[in-house]
Formats: C-alpha cells, sequence, structure tokens
C-alpha cells in the first residue's frame, strides 16, 4: 500500500487573504504558563525547575478561517437555506462519514477555459475510459497547487460550472475536490462575465448548486498529478467543528501496490 498526502499545509509564511497567525509557546515557557495556572487555579505550587530541564510541553496557537489549507465546504457554506430537505443546511459536524472516504478519479481540466462545463467533463471521462459511480469522491486537477503560498494562487485556476456540478451530482458523487482556491471560478473572472452580460448565474454557481442539492467540496488540494486517473481511494475525513461551514482535513489517496507500480 502506498499513501500519497494530498493536502496543503496551513503555514502563517506564505501570503493568504485572510492573515494567518501562528504564535509558539516554547516548552521552557509552558513549565512557567502550567505553574502560574495551577496556583491560580487549583491553588497547587509546583516550579518549572521542578521539571526536568525546566521543561513542559510547547502549545501551538492559531488563528485562522476553516478556509485556510485543505478543507472540506460544508453544505451550509453555500447559504442560510436549501431547497431540499427541511430548508437548512447541514453543518461539517452533521455530514455522514462515509462521504469522505471511497474510490477516487481524477479529471484533467487545466485545459478548459476558465470554467470546465458538463461536456468538458464528458470528454475527459471518455478519455480516461472511466464511467463515474455512486459515491465516487472526484478529484479536478487544474495545476493552480503550482502556486500554492503566493498570490498567483488565488487568481490562476479552473473553476467548475454549474452543468458539470450537477452531471457529476446526477452521477451519485456527494464530495468534489479541486486543487485550486476554489472550486468556482477565480473572483476577477466570474466579476467581470456579470458585468459583461448583466448575468448573475455566472456568479459562484458551483457553490450555489449547493443550495438545491446537497454536497460537499474538497478545495486547496495538493499532488493530484502523482495520481493514476482512478483505481485509488480518497480518506477526507473533515475535523469536527460543532456549527461550522468547514472543517480542515488531511486528505490522503491510498494505493494498492500494484496501482502504485
Amino acid at each position: 500500500m502506498r499513501i500519497i498526502d494530498l493536502s496543503t499545509a496551513v503555514d502563517a509564511s506564505k501570503w493568504e487573504p485572510e492573515t494567518v497567525t501562528h504564535a509558539i509557546t516554547s516548552p521552557a515557557e509552558g513549565a512557567v504558563h502550567m505553574a502560574e495556572e495551577m496556583a491560580a487555579n487549583f491553588g497547587l505550587e509546583i516550579s518549572p525547575s521542578d521539571l526536568r530541564d525546566g521543561e513542559l510541553l510547547s502549545i501551538d496557537t492559531l488563528s485562522l478561517t476553516t478556509h485556510t489549507g485543505t478543507h472540506i465546504d460544508a453544505p451550509s457554506h453555500y447559504g442560510s437555506r436549501c431547497t431540499y430537505g427541511d430548508g437548512r443546511p447541514r453543518n461539517i459536524d452533521e455530514l455522514p462519514l462515509d462521504w469522505f472516504y471511497g474510490p477516487g478519479v481524477v479529471l484533467d481540466i487545466s485545459a478548459a477555459e476558465s470554467v470546465a462545463d458538463q461536456a468538458f467533463l464528458e470528454r475527459e471521462l471518455k478519455r480516461i475510459e472511466y464511467t463515474v459511480q455512486p459515491g465516487d469522491i472526484v478529484l479536478l486537477y487544474t495545476g493552480a497547487s503550482q502556486f500554492a503560498g503566493s498570490m498567483l494562487y488565488f487568481t490562476n485556476f479552473v473553476g467548475l460550472e454549474a452543468t458539470a456540478t450537477n452531471f457529476l451530482l446526477d452521477q451519485g458523487v456527494r464530495v468534489i475536490g479541486t486543487d485550486a482556491f476554489s472550486l468556482d471560478a477565480p473572483f476577477g473572472d466570474m466579476i467581470g462575465r456579470f458585468h459583461e452580460s448583466a448575468d448573475n448565474s455566472v456568479l459562484f454557481p458551483a457553490h450555489f448548486v449547493g443550495r438545491d442539492r446537497e454536497y460537499c467540496q474538497i478545495e486547496r488540494l495538493d499532488n493530484l498529478d502523482d495520481l493514476p486517473p482512478h483505481g485509488f481511494t480518497v480518506a477526507c475525513f473533515p475535523v469536527k467543528i460543532a456549527g461550522a461551514g468547514a472543517g480542515w482535513t488531511r486528505a490522503v489517496a491510498i494505493l494498492d501496490e500494484k496501482v502504485a507500480r
């Protein structure tokens, strides 16, 4: 078995539209903090010098959004209401875990112009000789991961058009992933086309499909070019954040030795 990491790191040293901060409390500072907390909260006396090397444990404190790094968007991310079920879209902690473990397929949409439509996906599936099955996790290769950590990552990629999103959902897909910043086209592209056409259907079409049909997106994947078109398993369980519209994931692909060769 071979495991391929499909995740991008949460890295405060890289450029993000929403600033990420990462403060590190050293093991020595952790010892002082613990001693102060024990005295203040429990009336217990202990000195940092009582600990081996005068150190306890390090602590990392981060400030970031749930859309930093590789993450999964829940239905509640797409809007406050939906047209299915009871009208309330589910949060990330409410979704069934079996959605996030299943057969994977990679579709190369890097040659599409701005957005890939249903016809583009059908041609790609014909090229790789694959028929999408219910429960498949479909991953879209755009080539955008080469720009991760720079401003280009947020402007240079290919999105998914509404017809393509609906096509995949029609096949029983519940989770669609991309190596790009967003499953939709870059903001500048969408807004430019909106001003030209005055048609608001060009604005966030892939995301807004989720207001009518329940599904999840994985955004900001990596290493999709290391995968075969199909014949592998994806594991991408989201962090369980109560009431959240997204959750981080350490997404991986699991390949059988025969496939890996």
